[in-house]
């Protein structure tokens, strides 16, 4: 059947004109079975009435949606890598493959995808992706996004019936496709692509192309260079922010790894805390800990840095650098309003809130109590004090150096009184996504073909997303 009436086709990128991707096939795999549809976002999009069939065809074996793409397009662009800037880069195993307009809020949606095959830029690789390695995405996205992080969202999720060999995990391994939903694969490595290249009227072209599609508030602005990177700074600055309320550590923080829309994707080895560490590091391979928890702030910013450069043949270079001046104290303050959120308490004011982020980040390193279980306990601030209390790890609760944060919990205002009767908040304990659990959920994947544990931790996140809510 056709999509519904909020199917909007937005193929939009076609009026960037050469230069920008490459025309690719989808790979052709054996088997098609489906393990993840995100059908709440499917309805939003207007695709929620695709038939089994349908969901096949379109985003297994990859036919073109109506009135989008006529074939997927593998992105070019560069980028710096752990500090080491990288020309061979590009969509390597994976592509655009239809774009659409949000009909709640008219935002032009990317469907990219991951595991869909070999491209010009795969090198050496197969261009596929591992089914852990989706399962693992689909599961940081649910969790994100249930935290009120801006996160792209995992659309759809096939088991290919391919074996892959992979040098990190016991092989052949179980192979899979991914289909992502996000509001840009815009990098900021495709304007360092373009900067490397001197392709000036290029660079020109994906700026008009970005403030029509995502910043036409700046469309007749004076300096729009100048705005555009002052926002995507603002922007980076809050989602860095969510990532460290959140506990998140994303792994690889390559300015490939970065939109223009501040918007946070792809997941490989990524990281919950278990408990507050500044040191704590995602990926196995950062050996220097350049992406740790508490460095994320400085990969942001060095990313930001180096779009002002690639932006340097468009604006002056002095006020680029200006426009990247409010980063720190951005981050500052939202990072203190997002605490607030996730504890669902009232702000009351800048320089209380600084001061209150304070005494909560100094009580979780030195207790080092789980990390989610501090927010789960103290959600609401003092109407929470009687579950707190019940707590397994209330001691913590009762010592001296906990006073001064209990009196500033209890001195806020929860956002939500009633959230505390959601289901989620009468549970023992909180959902949790630590590297433990996404091991539990997938070794019962891999030993017993059991996608039990999967839809059940899927369901206990949008639990939590629904309590936050």
């Amino acid at each position: 059947m056709p999509p519904s009436d909020t199917y909007r086709a937005a193929p939009r990128i076609l009026e960037l004109g050469a230069g920008f991707a490459d025309e690719v096939r989808a790979a052709t795999f054996p088997e098609h079975t489906l393990r993840f549809r995100n059908q709440r976002w499917a309805e939003r999009v207007g695709l929620g009435a695709l038939t089994e069939t349908e969901w096949t065809a379109h985003f297994a074996r990859f036919e073109p949606l109506p009135g989008n793409l006529p074939r997927p397009l593998a992105l070019r662009y560069h980028g710096h890598q752990f500090d080491v800037y990288n020309p061979q880069l590009g969509d390597g195993r994976g592509f655009l493959f239809a774009q659409l307009e949000d009909p709640t809020d008219g935002r032009l949606l990317d469907l990219g995808t991951k595991g869909s095959g070999q491209t010009p830029y795969s090198r050496t690789a197969d261009g596929r992706l591992t089914l852990k390695g989706g399962v693992r995405e689909v599961l940081a996205t649910e969790m994100l996004e249930a935290l009120g992080v801006y996160t792209s969202k995992s659309f759809s999720l096939f088991e290919t019936g391919e074996a892959l060999q992979r040098g990190d995990e016991p092989s052949p391994t179980r192979a899979s496709v991914l289909v992502r939903l996000s509001h840009s694969h815009v990098r900021i490595g495709t304007f360092q692509r373009l900067y490397y290249l001197s392709e000036h009227a290029a660079s020109r072209r994906l700026l008009d192309y970005c403030i029509a599609n995502f910043y036409p508030e700046f469309a007749t602005a004076n300096q729009p260079a100048i705005r555009f990177l002052r926002e995507v700074t603002r922007r980076s600055a809050r989602l860095c922010a969510q990532w460290l309320v959140s506990g998140f550590v994303h792994g690889v923080l390559n300015s490939d790894n970065m939109t223009v829309t501040g918007e946070s994707f792809d997941y490989g080895p990524y990281r919950f805390l278990p408990h507050y560490d500044p040191s704590f590091v995602a990926a196995y391979f950062d050996s220097a800990g350049l992406y740790a928890y508490s460095r994320q702030p400085r990969a942001v910013f060095r990313n930001l840095q180096r779009l002002a450069e690639a932006l340097s043949d468009i604006a002056d270079q002095s006020a680029l650098g200006a426009a990247l001046a409010d980063f720190p104290m951005e981050l500052q303050r939202a990072r203190a309003e997002f605490l607030h959120r996730r504890l669902g308490l009232k702000p009351l004011g800048h320089d209380e809130d600084l001061a209150f982020s304070g005494l909560c980040w100094d009580f979780l390193a030195s207790t080092r109590i789980p990390y989610d279980r501090f927010f789960f306990d103290w959600y609401g601030g003092g109407a929470s004090a009687a579950r707190a209390n019940e707590s397994p790890v209330r001691d913590a609760y009762q010592r001296p150096t906990f006073e001064a944060l209990k009196t500033e919990l209890e001195r806020r205002a929860p956002l939500a009184p009633a959230a505390l009767s959601q289901p989620y908040f009468q549970r023992e304990a909180p959902c949790t996504l630590v590297i433990d659990e996404v091991e539990r959920v997938w070794q019962a994947i891999d030993e017993r073909n059991d996608f039990d544990p999967f839809s059940q931790k899927i369901a206990e996140i949008r639990e939590l997303g629904a309590a936050l809510a």
